[in-house]
């Protein structure tokens, strides 16, 4: 068979077998011939897969890269059958996730890099004040989106803080998704269709795409891909109530007064459907200069979620234990999202530098319905401020947009010279808006009937069925200039320091009311902050294949401002209407490089965090905030192995430990402004949440030539997290350990010269991952209140799924 390439842009070696990929040997299939005299000939054929990336802002190697960054390339995503970034993620050392499945997926960025966080990990239907500890982008736009993994070049993962090129937001590392561009000398398309099914679900998932490449002349080209997601749900509903018209709860007996809720059954609730696309214009009309014109879009539509029940309900009038994959809500939990990102790309070789000017725009927006029943009940709100209804429902609305225009430009020396520098400004204007309508559907129409309504007037309350509304906007203007010199001191030392100045301008008004009693909280608050950060980055080439690093970092996340009530029946500490930017000073050393089909990286890191931001229910009412804490801190060890057993067997591990404690006890405010007061949150020494202090990633390939126009790749992977905790603090409810885990995945592909099919399995032994939990003390049945279901759930990780894929190039 003749050599293949990738297919990737920047791949420095061609290969003879499918670089890389998730593997088990295919001697489970079929023998392996090659002898040991092949292997010598063809060694050259087999090296080390190289990818270029471009996250330093410079085209270099990722093996030369003198700090910790992992990437993983397109055609290794498409032969491990990835396309959602949490399973993505799992192929790399040192990050966890939070796995929320799709529904509200582009709310809350769930990845934790170093175990730098100390958010709970049941958060996920509503948009935090604090801002993610991991900045992400597509090519160079700054956005969260968590699209579809399709049509990428390589995902780059940096590791620790990266102020100093990415500024704030990158406190904990970064992101970057790299899109392919279009090629200006081949014709290409590709057509793929998968069908699989999960564990629990009693239909399929389908999941079809169109990719199309075309040169419109020397200088012009075209590409573009459009895909539907379409999966059956696999989580049923077996309790939600029956619903009127008007979308309140149908009375047993039509007794509006004093009857029960009907209940009805809904089977396989959480589907999938998901419209995505991207369309991109390359015009190089020299070797000089190119133009990239882009546009990527996706849009959801979630069933439900997908998040399971594990405690019990009364509704038979007995206590009765929900069964596997289901969920307690009494209503159903849909969510919707809409993302468009436009951006141009201009690059101008100018001889002694190349310059880049980014521009990019984006809308992000959302929103979902989610059951707060069991909240409420838990906390006695029923009985105690609406009368106690035989039906009681409480439905929250929510919203979310993001909105921003950013650019961006730099100028990077070209070639190595004993001065590389890299100078650059940036702009970001980005406008945020989230927001919540709490619904007691029913309540005016039965508080009429039993006559509640007059209870209600007499202690100044208004008859409707809202009883709370959330708004929260705002504009954040960053402007900054960074920059970088690298010293070359000799061949084998070099020395990076790096500078970033930034100033910021946030403006925020805030809304909340509870209409049912009266007395609006309204802020508006403007405020800058501005400051520097640094980076000095130490290499030294140890031999000829190998090299030393040592980096001191600085990283920064922007402060902020909430909105609670201060005054009236439900006022707050006015300590909540703010809080803080935090900062972390990042160490680290680390060694990488190859021995002979081998490349090894290892690095130590210690993290200082100071003033870390903790988003936050008030004590006294449950309204959303965020609070400064006063230290933590995060140290460990990253490795990573991979390469060759042989030209037709690789191998790629990956094994990390980290332990990220509190390093002071975090305390919050309580009380009011006429008497305030705090408490302990959380205590010196305990765990960050979603941080497993031991991880493991392996995987083999094995590839084997049946005939010169065939070949088939066998690959398996193993993922491995040890214990986690839910939450900081001592609260039951929400301190939680989350056991360990282990998932693994087999498929096997038969590539052909035009059409490629795949048999897959993730999640073999059907492992039940828990990555978050919203307890059944937090909001689980509480018969005293009327509420017999029950609202907990637990953050599951996909169920065992089998599929088959065909894909047609042309």
């Amino acid at each position: 068979m003749n050599a293949r390439t990738t297919g990737q842009t920047g791949m420095a070696t061609t290969f003879r077998k499918a670089p890389l990929a998730l593997a088990v040997s295919s001697a489970l299939l079929l023998p392996m011939a090659a002898s040991a005299e092949q292997e010598q000939q063809n060694t050259a054929e087999w090296q080390v897969e190289r990818i270029t990336v471009t996250a330093s802002r410079r085209p270099q190697m990722a093996e030369e890269i003198p700090y910790n960054i992992s990437v993983i390339s397109g055609q290794q995503l498409e032969e491990r059958h990835i396309i959602d970034s949490v399973d993505m993620m799992r192929e790399m050392a040192g990050i966890t996730v939070v796995d929320r499945g799709y529904r509200n997926s582009g709310v809350i960025n769930n990845i934790v890099i170093r175990g730098m966080n100390v958010d709970s990990a049941g958060n996920g239907d509503f948009a935090l004040n604090a801002v993610p500890t991991v900045s992400t982008y597509v090519n160079e736009t700054p956005l969260f989106a968590n699209f579809i993994l399709k049509d990428i070049d390589a995902v780059e993962v940096l590791r620790g803080p990266q102020g100093t090129l990415y500024g704030s937001g990158s406190l904990a590392g970064t992101v970057r998704y790299r899109m392919n561009r279009p090629d200006l000398l081949d014709t290409e398309g590709k057509v793929s269709a998968s069908l699989s099914q999960s564990k629990g679900s009693g239909g399929f998932n389908k999941n079809l795409d169109l990719l199309l490449n075309l040169p419109l002349s020397n200088q012009f080209a075209v590409r573009g891909y459009l895909g539907r997601i379409d999966n059956d749900g696999l989580v049923d509903y077996p309790n939600v109530y029956q619903l009127n018209a008007q979308g309140a709860p149908v009375a047993a007996g039509g007794d509006i007064a004093d009857g029960g809720p009907v209940f009805r059954s809904v089977k396989d609730a959480d589907t999938v459907e998901i419209d995505y696309g991207r369309v991109a214009l390359l015009w190089q009309p020299s070797d000089n200069f190119n133009a990239l014109l882009s546009y990527q879009f996706q849009q959801d539509k979630i069933g439900a979620r997908r998040q399971v029940t594990r405690g019990t309900n009364w509704v038979t009038g007995s206590e009765q234990d929900y069964r596997d994959y289901e969920n307690g809500a009494i209503q159903l939990e849909p969510s919707e999202r809409d993302v468009d990102a436009l951006a141009l790309e201009l690059e101008w070789d100018l001889g002694f530098a190349t310059m880049t000017s980014s521009t990019s725009s984006y809308d992000h927006k959302g929103s979902s319905t989610s059951d707060n029943t069991g909240f409420y009940a838990q906390n006695n709100w029923f009985a105690w401020y609406y009368g106690g209804s035989p039906r009681p429902m409480a439905s929250a609305e929510r919203f979310y947009q993001d909105k921003g225009f950013a650019q961006e430009v730099r100028l990077v020396s070209n070639g190595q010279r004993q001065l590389d520098w890299i100078l650059g400004a940036f702009y970001l204007d980005q406008d945020t808006r989230s927001g919540q309508d709490s619904f007691m559907p029913g309540f005016s129409e039965w508080a009429q009937a039993s006559g509640f309504d007059q209870t209600l007037a007499s202690w100044g309350g208004v008859l409707t069925d809202q009883d709370f509304l959330y708004r929260d906007s705002r504009n954040v203007r960053d402007t900054s200039v960074f920059g970088e010199l690298t010293w070359h001191l000799s061949d084998a030392f070099r020395a990076t320091f790096g500078l970033r100045y930034f100033h910021n301008k946030i403006r925020n008004d805030t809304l909340i009311e509870l209409p049912i009693y009266p007395g609006p909280a309204v802020m508006d608050s403007n405020f800058s902050d501005n400051g520097t950060l640094f980076k000095l980055n130490l290499s030294y080439d140890w031999t000829e294949h190998s090299m030393l690093y040592a980096t001191v970092s600085e990283g920064y996340r922007r402060g902020g401002t909430t909105a609670v009530p201060v005054s009236g029946t439900f006022a707050e500490n006015p300590a909540y209407l703010s809080y803080d930017a935090d900062s972390v000073l990042n160490y680290e050393v680390g060694i990488k490089g190859m021995v002979g089909q081998h490349f090894y990286a290892a690095s130590l890191f210690y993290t200082d965090w100071d003033d870390p931001q903790l988003n936050i229910s008030t004590p006294n009412w449950g309204f959303f905030a965020a609070v400064n804490g006063d230290s933590a801190r995060t140290q460990g060890l990253e490795l990573e192995l991979r390469g060759y057993l042989s030209s037709s067997l690789s191998y790629n591990l990956g094994y990390s430990y980290v332990d990220a404690k509190l390093t002071a006890d975090l305390v919050a405010p309580s009380g009011t402004a006429a008497n305030p007061g705090s408490f302990t949150h959380s205590r010196k020494g305990e765990q960050l949440p979603s941080t497993a202090k031991n991880t493991f990633s392996g995987s083999l390939s094995h590839s084997y030539d049946i005939s010169a126009r065939y070949y088939l790749v066998t690959t398996a992977g193993l993922y491995y997290q040890s214990s986690s905790r839910n939450a900081l603090g001592s609260n039951p409810n929400f301190d939680i350990d989350l056991p360990s885990f282990w998932l693994a995945n087999l498929s096997t592909s038969l590539y052909g010269e035009q059409w490629q099919f795949a048999l897959y399995l993730r999640n073999i032994f059907n492992e039940d991952g828990v990555t978050g939990v919203l307890s059944e003390g937090y909001m689980g049945t509480e018969p005293g209140q009327n509420f017999l279901g029950n609202g907990s759930k637990d953050y599951i990780t996909q169920p065992r799924t089998v599929g088959l894929s065909v894909t047609y190039r042309f």
